[in-house]
């Protein structure tokens, strides 16, 4: 069942936490998201990691994780596609509807889970033809 989760769920899940929670606690969501910590180079440039950047990064690795379970077509693929349409449809609505979820971060997100939605089902079709093509047929003349 676990392979019919999309995967790009947990950024949008973890913005949420993130976002309604600070808010909850009474801070701008700017705040929030551009709160950093800064990690030495080895050249001496000190290298500044927003919160908003490490949930860009987290969604890039679900991406990552969600295109390459596309490449099966099985019937829990298909449910994975629907539930990554769900996704895209909440992250959407979120994006223009909710109070701090109007930011470019979010919209990279959402973006992500549009993509994830439109290289499932592209992957999944273009696989399916494949699979059509390459099954035994009979000749008929």
């Amino acid at each position: 069942m676990l392979r019919a989760f999309p995967m790009i769920l947990i950024a949008v899940v973890a913005y949420n936490v993130i976002i309604l929670g600070g808010m909850a606690a009474g801070q701008p969501a700017t705040a929030l998201l551009d709160s950093n910590v800064s990690l030495a180079m080895f050249s001496g440039d000190a290298w500044r990691i927003s919160v908003g950047d490490g949930l860009l990064t987290l969604a890039l690795a679900m991406l990552f994780v969600e295109t390459v379970k596309a490449a099966n077509s099985t019937h829990r693929e298909i449910l994975n596609h629907a539930l990554s349409m769900l996704t895209f449809v909440a992250a959407l609505v979120e994006f223009i509807v909710l109070k701090g979820f109007g930011t470019s971060i979010f919209f990279l997100i959402t973006l992500m889970c549009l993509f994830d939605v439109v290289a499932g089902y592209t992957i999944s079709i273009i696989t399916a033809k494949r699979d059509l093509t390459m099954a035994p047929h009979e000749d008929r003349y």
